[in-house]
């Protein structure tokens, strides 16, 4: 077995109305997304590589407001040879960050908003207060309002047409997730299996919608490679949303 190596994604071409969107999750061995509050200690220093070499084929990467709250975000690849591949392709050393907020209360101090060294954008729900548009404009990072009516779609538009995305990459969190799911905008699914067990009852899985989805309705996806790893003991899979 050999770690699969994510940073020269064959994919197809993005649809005409939106990115081709990539999700990239952890989970334990009982499909927790956390421990705890956070995912650390679920994946290896191993999988946090294929996360960043994921990254290097992402036009723009798009966290929740939670997940910026909690673990952070950032765009960075933590490897010059990844950035000069992406160079080599005729892209920014670095993707663009971006975060949705439905409040606008994000935590300010953060890299996401201190880092000179890439680009980012904030995407705030309608109703968010102006004084929350205004903080996040104050730090020299570009904020988009949302309109009322279908949001998600209109970012996502907002991303291919007016910042010229073709490869988005999700990276969670759950809640953020089920809404792109419900959406059915996940092309592909990444998710590396972790050798622990959580436990829990109210512990977070990758997916937390309201409601499940219809059972006949169900989001099915080609599983494209399966890779176990027996240095961590973890498994490295790779779907693609069937269609038609």
């Amino acid at each position: 077995m050999t770690v699969p190596l994510y940073h020269s994604l064959d994919l197809p071409p993005p649809p005409t109305e939106r990115p081709y969107v990539l999700l990239n999750m952890v989970m334990s061995a009982d499909g927790k997304a956390t421990n705890g509050e956070d995912e650390r200690g679920i994946g290896s220093p191993t999988d946090q590589r294929l996360m960043r070499e994921i990254r290097t084929n992402a036009d723009m990467i798009l966290n929740g407001a939670s997940t910026l709250r909690i673990s952070g975000s950032s765009p960075r690849l933590g490897d010059p040879a990844l950035e000069q591949l992406r160079i080599a392709r005729g892209k920014p050393r670095l993707p663009t960050a971006s975060i949705l907020s439905r409040s606008g209360k994000l935590p300010l101090d953060r890299i996401f908003f201190t880092a000179a060294d890439f680009h980012a954008i904030v995407y705030l729900a309608h109703e968010a207060p102006q004084g929350a548009m205004d903080a996040i404009v104050s730090t020299g990072r570009a904020g988009v309002r949302l309109p009322a009516d279908r949001p998600l779609p209109w970012m996502l538009a907002h991303m291919r047409f007016e910042l010229g995305a073709e490869v988005l990459l999700l990276e969670g969190g759950p809640s953020l997730n089920a809404q792109m799911f419900a959406l059915d905008v996940i092309d592909e699914y990444f998710v590396t299996i972790g050798p622990v067990i959580v436990g829990g009852k109210e512990v977070l899985t990758p997916v937390e919608g309201e409601q499940p989805f219809p059972r006949g309705a169900l989001p099915r996806f080609e599983l494209l490679s399966a890779n176990p790893n027996p240095a961590t003991s973890e498994v490295y899979l790779r779907y693609r949303r069937t269609r038609g």
